[in-house]
């Protein structure tokens, strides 16, 4: 099959931008009759009409509706390359962020105030569990990813792991269900609220495995706000980190167990070796440094 001929395309996207073939004509410095051409052989390529007429105007059909989407996409994206790698006019392409899915909303916003304070950069944030989004990260359709774990060497040997915050977890829980005289009566009688896909959860399974307890799961949860949920609803203990549950502790809804756990979670800002990274990582890394310990002060998830 020929490819697309994207000068044809370009032709269509403008008359159907201006809806009407003269004025289309004109601003493209082209004679009507070569701007037809034009569109008649991009419609025999695609084999479908994709303007009928409406007295003197051009209205797109479905398939040309389908087609001016698609276009719209296709040169926007050309532009947002043009303009990452000049950097012309200050103009800045939106930052694409990916956080793991059991990441403290509260954190991600800690991360992300010098940009959003400034309010002059779009972001484009979206979440999911490492893998896809390491994977993501390295074929370039996100420009940073937080986590919780740092990504395997071996198999993300093009990504760079940058350690931005630290904080011990603990076991958090109503008041009820922490009258115990120890760390074992707790993991042992109490159901436990655990996410699934973090460090908390791999200090956690190495704890119980130590003590020789088969703890009773309440819920396996992959979103830190459902974690805070459930646990100032009484459903069972919860083992996270202080960040999550900080109003709820605050407002003495839950407290925490006076047990050390001896884990502490880890926060990593993961970015791709790159050319031409996105202009705002290097200043949201160098305040994570210069603010010290991201996640260990105040707000809930």
């Amino acid at each position: 099959m020929d490819r697309m001929n994207y000068h044809h395309l370009r032709y269509f996207h403008e008359v159907a931008t201006v809806g009407n073939l003269t004025q289309a004509a004109s601003r493209l410095n082209v004679s009507q009759s070569a701007l037809s051409t034009q569109i008649r052989q991009l419609e025999e390529r695609l084999g479908h009409p994709l303007f009928e007429r409406v007295g003197r105007r051009l209205v797109l059909t479905e398939a040309g509706g389908i087609a001016l989407d698609h276009a719209s996409r296709i040169f926007q994206a050309g532009d947002e390359l043009v303009a990452a790698l000049e950097q012309r006019d200050g103009a800045v392409r939106p930052l694409r962020l990916g956080a793991q899915s059991t990441l403290s909303r509260n954190f991600q916003l800690r991360f992300l105030r010098p940009i959003v304070a400034a309010g002059e950069i779009d972001l484009i944030l979206s979440s999911g569990n490492n893998a896809a989004l390491l994977e993501a990260l390295q074929a370039l359709a996100l420009d940073i990813v937080l986590t919780t774990q740092a990504p395997p060497a071996d198999r993300f040997a093009d990504l760079v792991a940058h350690r931005i915050a630290g904080q011990p977890v603990g076991l958090y829980a109503v008041p009820g269900r922490l009258q115990h005289a120890s760390l074992r009566d707790v993991l042992a009688r109490e159901p436990m609220i655990l996410p699934t896909e973090s460090s908390v959860r791999t200090g956690f399974d190495s704890l119980v495995s130590r003590l020789a307890v088969t703890p009773r799961i309440a819920a396996e949860v992959d979103d830190m706000a459902m974690v805070r949920l459930l646990a100032r609803e009484g459903v069972g203990v919860a083992a996270a980190p202080a960040v999550v549950l900080a109003d709820e502790i605050e407002q003495g809804i839950v407290r925490p167990a006076p047990f050390p756990l001896d884990i502490t979670e880890s926060f990593y800002a993961i970015v791709a070796r790159r050319s031409f990274p996105h202009p705002s990582i290097a200043p949201l890394l160098a305040a994570t440094e210069a603010g010290g310990k991201l996640a260990e002060t105040g707000g809930s998830d």
